[in-house]
């Protein structure tokens, strides 16, 4: 089977590349299953009911998130209802939601896990700990299983994909926003790459109108991050193939768009 996984979609620029992009790359690529990070939807910051539903619409089966899930305090009622969209499971299990799900494409279910780094990251628990527990529950669901670490480490992403080789199918990372060119499988079958990249406006920093982001460099104060409105846009994804009775990754593609209009 294929899965296709889409980087942070970045408010209503990703959106509409998204919409864009993701039905011609669903067709090239005979894609069964959609998997997106959508922490970053609504304006850039956390996810609305509304704008998930616009993904769900555009093609997107499932979604995973980060850091920014509890921006939007509203959603915390969706989190909890919702079967496909799910939070970091190293949040505390009092948090509103679940850390990981499942869907079924083409008779096949897919086990989807969201975990958060703690390097430079707001304190959450152990992620390798809470994959262990996770990936176990999983297991005995499905062999097909997909991981968004979402850190800002390189390093501390690999170090899970080491750990997690043979477990699970694919760890793909998410939050920098920076497409990463390392795809790879590992050697006991799991496919990996370090960041997915972003999905949304070109111009700016990582998403956002420069202006803030260089005040708060230079000055150490800004207003708040809006997202870069105007310019072109761009599109990040990896397709992974996999055999779909092993859950071993047979092959994994980067995608990267640039140039949207």
């Amino acid at each position: 089977m294929n899965l296709l996984v889409i980087g942070d979609v970045v408010g209503a620029p990703g959106r509409e590349a998204l919409k864009r992009c993701l039905p011609f790359a669903r067709d090239q690529y005979a894609i069964h299953g959609c998997i997106a990070n959508g922490e970053n939807v609504a304006g850039g910051f956390g996810l609305t009911a509304p704008t998930a539903q616009e993904l769900f619409e555009t093609g997107v089966d499932f979604i995973t998130s980060g850091n920014h899930i509890f921006d939007k305090r509203d959603f915390t009622a969706y989190l909890d209802t919702s079967e496909r969209v799910i939070r970091p499971a190293n949040y505390p299990s009092s948090a509103p939601g679940r850390g990981y799900g499942t869907f079924t494409v083409s008779g096949v279910t897919v086990g989807v896990l969201n975990l958060m780094g703690r390097t430079f990251m707001p304190p959450v628990d152990d992620p390798f700990r809470s994959a262990d527990a996770c990936v176990s529950a999983l297991r005995a669901l499905t062999p097909v299983i997909v991981v968004d670490m979402h850190a800002e480490a390189t390093s501390e992403k690999i170090a899970l994909a080491r750990y997690l080789d043979g477990r699970v199918s694919l760890i793909f990372g998410t939050h920098t926003h920076v497409q990463t060119a390392d795809e790879q499988i590992l050697p006991a079958g799991t496919a990996y790459i370090s960041d997915v990249g972003m999905t949304g406006p070109i111009d700016g920093v990582i998403g956002m109108e420069q202006k803030a982001v260089l005040d708060r460099f230079l000055v150490g104060i800004s207003e708040r991050f809006s997202v870069q409105k105007d310019g072109l846009r761009q599109f990040c994804a990896i397709v992974v193939s996999l055999d779909a009775k092993t859950g071993k990754a047979l092959e994994i593609k980067r995608i990267f768009q640039r140039g949207i209009a």
